[in-house]
C-alpha cells in the first residue's frame, strides 16, 4: 500500500510538472509565433504550481530533500539531539495546524462567497484547495516522522547536506582526475 501511494504521489508531481510546462511551452508558441495567446493560461499556471509546490513540500518531507542547518544540533549527545527533533518536529505541527486552520477559513469563506476563477469556470475554493489538502499531507508526513524519531528508527529530519555532497564530488572527482595522470 505504501509503493501504491509514494507512486500516485510522484506521478502526480510529475504530471503537474509536466502539464505547466507543456502549457507554458504551448503558451509562448502561440503568443510569440501566431501572436495570439490562450486568455486561461496563465492562471492556470499558477494554479498548477501552487499545487507543485505543496505536493513537493511534503514529498521533500518524506525523502529528505530540504535544506536544514543542523551543525549545532549534530553537536549534542544522541539522547539531547532526539529531543530537539522532536520538540522541531512539534512545532512544525504546530505551525501546519495554524495554517490548516487558516486555509479551511479561508476555503470556507471563498465557498459562501460563490465567486469562480476570473478565466477559468470554477470555483475558486475548489481551485486553491490543494492548501488544505497540501498543509493536510505535510502534517502527515510530520507525525510519520515524529512516530519514527519516537521509536528511535530516526534520528531526525532528513536533511540534505549540501557541504557533505559537495565534499564527496570533490573526491570523488579527484581520484578520477588522479586516475588520469597514470
Amino acid at each position: 500500500m505504501n509503493t501504491f501511494i509514494n507512486k500516485l504521489e510522484e506521478g502526480i508531481i510529475s504530471l503537474l510538472l509536466a502539464s505547466m510546462t507543456l502549457l507554458v511551452f504551448v503558451e509562448v508558441v502561440f503568443r510569440f509565433g501566431f501572436n495570439v495567446g490562450i486568455q486561461w493560461a496563465q492562471e492556470l499556471t499558477l494554479l498548477l504550481s501552487g499545487w507543485l509546490v505543496m505536493f513537493g513540500v511534503s514529498y521533500g518531507i518524506k525523502v529528505g530533500s530540504h535544506i536544514g542547518v543542523d551543525a549545532l544540533v549534530k553537536l549534542f549527545p544522541d539522547g539531547v539531539r532526539r529531543a530537539v527533533s522532536i520538540v522541531a518536529v512539534l512545532l512544525c505541527l504546530v505551525y501546519c495546524g495554524l495554517f490548516l486552520f487558516g486555509s479551511w477559513a479561508y476555503l470556507g469563506k471563498l465557498r459562501s462567497i460563490g465567486i469562480h476563477l476570473e478565466d477559468i469556470p470554477v470555483p475558486k475554493w475548489m481551485a486553491n484547495s490543494i492548501l488544505f489538502v497540501g498543509l493536510l499531507m505535510m502534517v502527515v508526513r510530520l507525525l510519520d516522522l515524529l512516530w519514527a524519531i519516537v521509536r528511535g528508527r530516526a534520528e531526525g529530519f532528513k536533511l540534505l547536506d549540501e557541504a557533505k555532497e559537495s565534499m564527496y564530488l570533490v573526491q570523488k572527482e579527484g581520484t578520477a582526475l588522479d586516475g588520469d595522470d597514470e
